[in-house]
């Protein structure tokens, strides 16, 4: 029972954090940047916001966006997290998937539970590589956008992507955990002994074998 609560548990924080790696891979507040200095920034009325998919200029009377879509111009960070962000968002999907099937509620004909172990253990694994691609992604981003272009602060959207990783990082932990089979112990009184004149459907007493051991 115990393992079932946590099993559930487990995939409901996977999918609020798959949902937080979406939030954050769709959208472009990341990164709030400032291009003149700090206190000419403020002066000017007029800061960045990066994120994915575009920079935008932000001021009370304009906010205009450019889409970047110049991919072999833009910076290696920008490339990589976008790649790893789609490979997150994209792995999301089937681990869910696999989670939900393995799960007390379902049922899927007569599989057994040593099955619906296995893919729950694989749903878990990939739960963790989406948490693995956001943290990759959501730390590298900020430190060269900080690199590239004066850092002010965070976004709505790196909230979000760190959010959803720390969701499906522990998510992914507790589905891994409670999808080990548990380990069999064998008893030595549940042997059988068998004699040379019988079969294995003719188990013999352990007494009546020692008997004819003592014999020969």
């Amino acid at each position: 029972m115990a393992n079932s609560c946590l099993q559930l548990s487990g995939f409901v924080m996977s999918c609020i954090g798959w949902v937080g790696i979406l939030i954050a891979t769709a959208t472009n507040d990341w990164v709030v940047t400032c291009k003149y200095g700090m206190n000419t920034c403020k002066k000017m009325d007029e800061l960045g916001a990066k994120g994915l998919w575009a920079e935008c200029v932000i001021s009370t009377a304009l906010y205009h966006c450019i889409s970047l879509t110049q991919i072999l111009d833009l910076p290696a960070y920008i490339q990589t997290s976008r790649a790893l962000m789609i490979t997150g968002s994209l792995l999301g999907l089937p681990a869910v998937g696999m989670v939900l099937t393995a799960t007390p509620c379902i049922s899927l004909g007569d599989e057994p539970q040593s099955a619906k172990n296995k893919r729950s253990l694989l749903g878990g694994v990939l739960i963790l590589l989406v948490a693995l691609c956001g943290g990759v992604s959501t730390v590298w981003f900020p430190i060269g956008a900080h690199q590239d272009q004066g850092l002010m602060s965070f976004g709505f959207s790196l909230y979000a992507g760190w959010v959803g990783t720390a969701f499906c990082l522990l998510g992914g932990a507790m589905i891994t955990c409670c999808s080990t089979e548990p380990s069999q112990h064998y008893n030595h009184h549940d042997r059988f002994y068998y004699s040379k004149g019988q079969g294995p459907g003719n188990p013999v007493p352990p007494s009546t074998n020692h008997a004819k051991s003592a014999h020969v």
